[in-house]
């Protein structure tokens, strides 16, 4: 899967143009990526990819380069230039 695929859940999940996920981007960074919409951004990652993440990778998952670094370690490579 490319990164565009994880780009594409987040995008989904927070409602928010492409052009705000980047490397950067934190959980409560935007007010999109709350609480609420954190546990919906894990169940579109889970759904898209086939993945089921722990407490600890859900605990964990601050950013947009933690989710990939995340789905790399359950061999998913997000590949790909990240603004």
């Amino acid at each position: 899967m490319s990164e565009s695929s994880l780009r594409d859940a987040f995008q989904t999940a927070l409602q928010i143009p492409a052009e705000q996920i980047t490397d950067g981007l934190q959980y409560n960074s935007i007010r999109q990526w709350d609480s609420v919409g954190h546990m919906a951004l894990v169940a579109e990652i889970e759904s898209r990819f086939a993945v089921v993440l722990s407490t600890d990778e859900i605990l964990g998952l601050s950013s947009f380069a933690e989710a990939k670094r995340i789905l790399g370690s359950h061999g998913i490579e997000c590949n790909g230039e990240s603004s």
